[in-house]
Formats: C-alpha cells, sequence, structure tokens
C-alpha cells in the first residue's frame, strides 16, 4: 500500500516545483499579459529584484530568477512591459547578480504563482 503511494507523492511533488518556475513570455499586448510590469531604475523602488538566468533549468522557484522564453505556451507567465510605473502591476529592476535576486515586497508575491 505504501509502495503505491511513493510514486503518487512524487508525481505531485515535481508538478508542484514545475509550476513556480519563471519561464516568463514578453507579450506585445497588455491585454495578452497575466500581468503588466515597470522597469524601475533603482531597485529600492522595485517590488521584485529579477535576474535574467539562461537556462530554463535556472529558473526555478518564485525568486526572482527569470528565464525569458520565445513562446507565450512554452511560458509560466505572460508578461507586458509599461511604460508607467502607475499602470504595472508589478515594479521590477533588473539586477546584473543572481544572487541579489528576490522579493523586496513579499505582499505581490502572489502575483508570479
Amino acid at each position: 500500500m505504501i509502495k503505491i503511494h511513493i510514486p503518487i507523492a512524487f508525481l505531485f511533488l515535481s508538478i508542484s516545483f514545475n509550476s513556480f518556475s519563471q519561464k516568463i513570455f514578453s507579450c506585445d499586448s497588455k491585454y495578452d499579459a497575466d500581468l503588466t510590469v515597470f522597469v524601475t531604475d533603482s531597485k529600492y523602488d522595485a517590488d521584485l529584484l529579477v535576474y535574467k538566468v539562461e537556462s530554463k533549468y535556472d529558473a526555478d522557484g518564485n525568486k526572482g530568477l527569470w528565464h525569458f522564453v520565445e513562446s507565450k505556451y512554452d511560458s509560466n507567465k505572460k508578461i507586458y512591459f509599461e511604460e508607467s510605473k502607475y499602470n504595472a502591476d508589478l515594479l521590477i529592476y533588473f539586477t546584473d547578480s543572481k544572487y541579489e535576486a528576490k522579493w523586496r515586497k513579499r505582499e505581490k508575491i502572489y502575483l508570479l504563482y
């Protein structure tokens, strides 16, 4: 009986971890996007510090490690880059270091689940 539950639990965990990865598609229209973002000039104004990773396998978790994909069907989230921070759901800052990627305002973390 226990042997049956182990594969089911493993399957559930692997699906859960995959659903939190940050494969991002940049839309041309905000109506096609799941959320709108604005890129700030300062990390102190941002809700999320984002680091762009080269591999989709490095974009795990909801911690600001984003991998941009070419197709919206390969993405976890579709975003639209706003020109005004007042119209954006999320304010981000692109950092040069993977280790700086993090949420600064955790009350918006739900936007990327």
